[in-house]
């Protein structure tokens, strides 16, 4: 299991790096993340429940993608495309792996918090302060969350 939380850790952190530097993710490693994070999320709960998991995680993304999608159009009037990057969809679907829907539902709002806040702080030492680079922020804070979960300062993302 160190190899598998090892290699997670290495994913999300590689994420943040690539998206902070050139905007632009391996796509690879999404699968990776979404892989690692599975099997251990599959660790800590029955099948049955890990399958209903999964669907509530994937059913809340897919709704926020549609959120967007529609942002964009209405309001921005433009395509998805222009308001979000195909890495930040890629990232959201491997991230519906991480944890228990509750959990995911809280940690995962917190992460676009944290990135907004991140974003602002940031924006005048960037260079391409106009465009977000919610992968690596959201790779940055999911790490952390696995870290705080790992060092026992949150006690249950698996259970509730």
């Amino acid at each position: 299991m160190l190899i598998v939380k090892i290699t997670l850790m290495i994913s999300l952190i590689w994420v943040f790096y690539q998206d902070i530097k050139a905007r632009m993710v391996y796509w690879f490693l999404f699968p990776i993340i979404a892989l690692c994070s599975g099997q251990l999320l599959y660790n800590h709960m029955a099948l049955g429940l890990f399958k209903i998991t999964l669907l509530i995680n994937l059913i809340f993304v897919l709704f926020l993608i549609l959120v967007v999608y529609v942002y964009a159009k209405i309001k921005l009037r433009t395509s998805i495309w222009n308001a979000f990057g195909l890495g930040d969809i890629l990232l959201f679907f491997a991230l519906t792996f991480t944890f228990s829907s509750i959990s995911f539902l809280v940690l995962f709002i917190f992460g676009l918090i944290f990135a907004l806040v991140l974003h602002i702080c940031l924006r005048g030492k960037s260079k391409t302060a106009k465009t977000v680079p919610l992968a690596g922020y959201l790779s940055l804070f999911f790490a952390l969350g696995y870290m705080a979960y790992w060092l026992g300062i949150l006690k249950s993302v698996y259970t509730i």
